[in-house]
Parts: C-alpha cells; structure tokens; sequence
C-alpha cells in the first residue's frame, strides 16, 4: 500500500521526497493509464497552488485527454496550439508566467493564469504532455520545471 509523506526542506529538497514518493508509485507498473492517474493525483495533492494536473496522449495526430486532476479539460488539442501543442511540438518544456500573454494559449479553465509543460518522449517518439496549470501567475520556477520534469521522467521510464 502507498502512502504519500508531507513535503519538508527547501523546494528541491522537497521535489526529490516527491520524486522519490512518485517512483515507489509507478514501481512495477507499466500501463500508462494507471500511472497518469495516479501520478496526477500526488502531484496535484502535494503542491500548492495549482488548479489542474494531468497528462495528454498523442494520438498521432494530436493531444487528447487522459487522467488529470481538476476541473473538466479540453479534450483535444491540435500540435500547432497552446502551451501543451508548442510543447509537444517542439518537445521541449514549456513554462509561462502569464498564459494571457502566451500566443494561441488555450482557455480550458479562466482561473489557469500560469502553466508548465513536459513533453513525454519514449525511444524518440512523442507519447504526450504532463501539463500543469496555476491560479498565480509566476506559479512555475527553475525548480519547479527540474522537479516535474524529473516526475515526467519517472512516468517515461515506467513505460519500458
């Protein structure tokens, strides 16, 4: 059985406990479905201030909504839109401080006013985004985008 610690220390003392509780997580798992759920979950839970938390699977063709945390999302995003299409496109992360100020920014919930993007790509191919929106603006810093992009990690591994 998992149980989840509180988060203590500075903030990249406190993403390594994450990463530590989202490994034992995924241990011995392999199907994406239960692993973005479950990791949605304990990273919406156990960070502040965020509004949603989840994962989008490329179809081959675009993103579509898999398991989150929070409220109802847009199901489908095409590559060439938003946070999560310019991060699955260009694979690489995408950290916005104002989503207002992001060309083409997707509105799925008004409240989201910050978002951080990780792209998922598994022997060179893309499998999704791990996307993370804020209520704050400025949510997202250099820690924050190393933590969860070291969570994604742990989510890509899981997949082999």
């Amino acid at each position: 059985m998992f149980s989840s610690t509180t988060l203590t220390g500075s903030k990249p003392e406190q993403y390594a406990q994450l990463l530590a509780q989202a490994r034992a997580l995924v241990h011995g798992e392999s199907d994406r479905i239960a692993n973005a759920a479950n990791l949605s979950a304990l990273v919406y839970h156990a960070l502040p201030q965020l509004n949603w938390v989840g994962f989008y699977f490329f179809d081959g063709t675009e993103l579509v909504v898999g398991p989150f945390q929070g409220l109802p999302a847009c199901v489908r995003i095409p590559l060439h839109k938003g946070v999560c299409g310019a991060a699955a496109s260009t694979r690489q992360t995408q950290r916005v401080d104002d989503v207002d100020a992001f060309p083409g920014h997707i509105a799925c919930d008004s409240a989201s006013r910050s978002e951080l993007v990780v792209p998922l790509v598994h022997g060179g191919a893309l499998v999704g985004v791990f996307d993370l929106d804020s209520p704050v603006t400025s949510r997202f810093d250099a820690d924050d985008q190393a933590g969860l992009e070291a969570i994604a990690g742990v989510f890509v591994e899981a997949l082999a």
